[in-house]
């Protein structure tokens, strides 16, 4: 199973990145994850169901202890059958 995580973590600060953004980044580029994407205003990260929650874990934990406020995702499970019809 294929899963992707999209997640925003708070407070946010357009000057400059906060520790726990830095932290959430770290977390899913570490990781064994496919298509990363980390922008200012949300991230996602597609990969295995195993590799993809154990990301989550370290992301909630890490970032909670970096200084997130509050922390907002959601999980979808995949359709591999359309991912080759560019339906990711």
């Amino acid at each position: 199973m294929r899963l992707r995580v999209e997640f925003t973590t708070e407070p946010f600060d357009l000057d400059e990145a906060p520790a726990h953004a830095v932290v959430a980044r770290e977390v899913v580029e570490a990781a064994e994850l496919d298509a990363v994407d980390v922008g200012p205003f949300g991230n996602t990260a597609e990969g295995g169901a195993d590799q993809v929650l154990t990301a989550v874990d370290a992301l909630l934990r890490r970032s909670l202890e970096a200084g997130a406020t509050r922390i907002s995702l959601q999980v979808n499970v995949v359709d591999e059958s359309a991912a080759g019809e560019g339906e990711r």
